[in-house]
């Protein structure tokens, strides 16, 4: 009996510190946002002439860390040197997550990390093993500055001759951050990246910043190791997929299937509109179409006008951004392993198959269930959330199911209602970037520790029950 009851409080133990992670990242980043809020509420951080409202400093400080991008006042004018340093630290933040600056602050400061915090570290970026945390936060931070440098880098070939030398970068820093941290928010204006439809390599650089950062740091290290065992060894550079670790395999070839799926599409259903794509050459068609497939999935910028979008471009992008990015990276939404797993789930089922199975492997029974219930509570919040916002404005319901979209997939995408939100509809699309950006990561550690730690020998009784 007495080893029966510890085991049970062990279970107990475990579980209760699951909770405890969920509530300490639900927490920080309630507790960032108040902070941004309350910096951005200072008369310093607006330009002069120009008062801030305490909801509008809460709705930036919570688009800013949530890396979500929706504006209730222009970026660009509206802010002043300090508020866009302010707003430019807090997207750093949150695209780095609450935890990680907080270790990176402990290791600088010389600190230990406790058991507890490496059992935190664990849970939040749902690793196997406790061992080398600081390390693995190490890794975490130095991709990122790394990253954003190059991107930077790339962005002054266009912006130093545009606007000068301390305004070139300023800007390219400040665009190179947005870009990886998925933000999505810029300071170049209100027509965003629209300017620049045509331009290769701000095209480039934005698509592969917004690819890096959505594709998740596990996938990023594994190509890194894979990479590193090829070296030397002649002939086996060719299969270098196949040593990659399934969660790779299943990010990238999800990621490639939507980015040129949707890209094509894009094409295909904006070719002939005059509003969009319609007057552009050949080339400009198939850099503006890529674009909006990649910066649909939570990145938020904009190089076409999202108000001249066909229905058809508009269901797609409702779709894409809905999915989002890659786990463990700085994107939203309900994340591609969780699409690409339900969609296998359907596929097997479909074929009378009792296993899930990809790439030579079966998926977890665990994977399945969490990937269903992240997908059926984030529709939950969009419905939601659309029907919130639906009774405190007047807008047409596509453009509200797009807002709503756009703030639970942290992707900063708008057909233009923004900025006429009211009061109540600034807290719902607060509340839903909030949610978007804590929801699928605290949902999937509460879960996956509590099925690592239930009871497998306990089963009940089956009977059937009519479907369909």
């Amino acid at each position: 009996m007495d080893m029966k009851f510890r085991k049970k409080s062990i279970v107990y133990t475990k579980v209760q510190s699951s909770l405890s992670t969920a509530r300490i990242i639900a927490l920080g980043f309630a507790g960032v946002i108040l902070l941004g809020g309350f910096l951005l509420w200072l008369p310093v951080c607006s330009v002069p002439g120009e008062h801030t409202s305490f909801i509008d400093a809460l709705f930036t400080a919570a688009t800013s860390v949530c890396v979500t991008g929706l504006v209730t006042v222009p970026t660009a004018v509206h802010w002043s040197t300090v508020g866009k340093i302010v707003i430019l630290c807090i997207i750093q933040l949150g695209g780095l997550g609450v935890i990680a600056v907080t270790v990176s602050a402990m290791l600088l400061l010389g600190r230990r990390i406790t058991l507890k915090g490496r059992r935190v570290i664990q849970e939040t970026y749902n690793l196997d093993t406790m061992a080398g945390m600081g390390n693995i936060v190490r890794k975490i931070v130095v991709c990122t500055l790394g990253a954003e440098l190059l991107g930077a880098v790339g962005y002054s070939f266009v912006f130093i001759p545009e606007f000068g030398w301390r305004k070139g970068i300023w800007q390219s820093v400040f665009t190179s951050i947005s870009a990886f941290c998925n933000a999505g928010m810029d300071i170049l204006g209100e027509d965003s990246l629209i300017p620049y439809v045509g331009n290769p390599l701000v095209n480039g650089v934005t698509i592969m910043l917004i690819v890096s950062g959505g594709l998740g740091f596990l996938v990023w290290w594994d190509l890194y190791r894979v990479w590193k065992e090829g070296c030397g060894r002649k002939g086996r550079q060719r299969h270098w997929y196949a040593r990659l670790h399934l969660h790779s395999k299943l990010v990238l070839a999800s990621t490639a299937l939507l980015i040129l799926g949707g890209g094509i599409l894009f094409l295909l259903f904006e070719y002939g509109n005059p509003d969009t794509l319609g007057s552009m050459t050949w080339g400009t068609k198939i850099q503006a179409a890529l674009f909006q497939s990649v910066t649909t999935r939570t990145a938020g910028f904009a190089s076409v006008d999202q108000g001249m979008l066909s229905d058809s471009s508009m269901v797609l992008t409702l779709f894409l951004m809905f999915v989002g990015g890659s786990p463990m990276g700085t994107a939203g939404g309900v994340k591609t392993t969780t699409s690409a797993i339900l969609f296998l789930a359907i596929i097997a089922y479909l074929k009378g198959k009792d296993d899930t199975e990809v790439f030579q492997r079966k998926i977890k029974e665990q994977s399945i269930r969490t990937a269903m219930v992240v997908t059926g509570l984030g529709f939950f919040c969009l419905l939601a959330g659309s029907i919130a916002l639906s009774m405190t404005m007047k807008a047409s319901f596509i453009d509200i199911v797009y807002e709503i979209t756009s703030a639970l997939g942290t992707v900063g995408l708008s057909r233009g209602i923004t900025s006429q939100l009211p009061l109540a509809g600034k807290m719902i699309i607060i509340v839903n970037m909030y949610l978007g950006r804590i929801g699928p990561i605290t949902l999937a550690t509460a879960i996956t520790i509590r099925a690592r730690n239930r009871n497998q020998n306990v089963h009940l009784a089956e009977e059937h029950i009519l479907i369909g």
